[in-house]
């Protein structure tokens, strides 16, 4: 199993957002941008960030896959 951040992406695209946006508006690095768009794991205090800054939950931004 792993995470996709899929849906922020989806998010996104659909507020006429892009990726440096979100780091302005959330306060995160560019590091932990990076990390998302590979799907790799970020602390719960950028997730809350996006969050905050999107004004959304956190099942709107990721979501657990299972690998078959």
């Amino acid at each position: 199993m792993y995470f996709s951040y899929n849906k922020l992406w989806k998010l996104l695209i659909d507020r006429n957002l892009n990726k440096s946006q979100l780091r302005e508006l959330s306060g995160i690095s560019s590091t932990s941008i990076a990390k998302l768009g590979k799907n790799k794991n970020v602390t719960t205090e950028v997730l809350l960030k996006i969050c905050k800054a999107l004004d959304c939950d956190i099942s709107d931004i990721m979501e657990i896959v299972k690998e078959s």
